[in-house]
């Protein structure tokens, strides 16, 4: 079988390494360019799957536009083309250039949260599971028939990060998965209930702003669900001055009465008041400041 593969997060590295060791190997890897880094933009940056791939010989392309690479994709006639986290959408000249299939591994139990944040909204809303979806690439943003699906909990102190990094381990068993299936029968998939579609789109750094009107254990799951990105943060006063505070992981409900938003020292512990209870908090990193204990910084308020 002739693969080729399409990434760019490092949440398709477990699933590009296993198909190294184990096959079918991939013949190419198309992956975004490299990313300029530094204030002068002067040196660039490598995605980690580029660096991984050109080390055990397999050719890299870096499009700008992946249309761009079309006519040379389909000269290349792969007969699986397998999607993981790339960051564009696949076009139609692109897609038509697998022989058998094209196939998209997406970090959620489809149709929930078709979209870039699937991690952080399935922690967000508190679900009790998540997983990858194994579906075919079509024009319509995540919404390809579904070949097959692997579904792991979620822990109940578990942050993004720690969540992606599992739901990366489970990449290599449902891609194999998928692949035995299409083996079996090239026209597998089942449609997706239009009436379960929901949707996680990108998230920008200020939608980490914490709004303390809303319960406390919605804000913990926020917190857990945006770490590391985009974080979350507050604004508070400090010596009479607004300074922005962003709030880490772990933080614990509280049920001590406290006005929505204020702060308290309360039995050694730095709490803030929410809607509904409040949240003791942990590590803080106030702003111009190194992160430090929440007992650190309650000393300077």
């Amino acid at each position: 079988m002739k693969l080729a593969f399409i990434a760019t997060g490092d949440i398709a590295l477990p699933t590009f390494r296993h198909l190294l060791a184990h096959g079918p190997r991939p013949c190419l890897l198309i992956t975004q360019p490299d990313k300029p880094v530094g204030r002068s933009h002067s040196e660039f940056l490598p995605p980690e799957i580029k660096t991984l791939a050109l080390a055990h010989g397999i050719p890299v392309w870096q499009p700008e536009r992946i249309i761009e690479i079309a006519d040379a994709l389909t000269d290349l006639r792969p007969d699986i083309i397998v999607v993981m986290a790339y960051g564009q959408i696949i076009r139609k000249d692109v897609r038509k250039a697998a022989k058998k299939a094209i196939i998209n591994l997406h970090a959620s139990l489809l149709p929930k949260y078709r979209g870039a944040s699937c991690i952080q909204a399935a922690l967000a809303n508190g679900d009790a599971e998540t997983g990858i979806t194994v579906m075919r690439v079509i024009r319509e943003l995540d919404a390809g028939d579904i070949i097959s699906a692997q579904r792991i909990p979620i822990g109940k102190t578990e942050t993004a990060g720690e969540l992606h990094d599992r739901l990366a381990d489970l990449g290599p068993a449902a891609l194999a998965e998928a692949l035995e299936i299409l083996a079996a029968n090239p026209k597998a998939g089942a449609p997706q209930n239009d009436a379960d579609v929901t949707y996680a789109p990108k998230l920008l750094r200020e939608d980490g702003r914490l709004d303390f009107t809303q319960p406390a254990a919605e804000l913990e799951r926020l917190i857990r669900a945006y770490h590391p990105w985009p974080g979350t943060f507050t604004e508070v006063s400090v010596k009479g001055k607004t300074k922005r505070l962003k709030i880490f992981p772990p933080v614990e409900i509280a049920h001590h009465p406290l006005a929505t938003g204020a702060l308290a020292v309360h039995e050694g512990q730095l709490l803030i008041g929410c809607g509904d209870g409040a949240l003791a908090l942990s590590q803080v990193q106030p702003e111009g400041s190194k992160t430090m204990p929440a007992t650190a910084f309650a000393n300077s308020l």
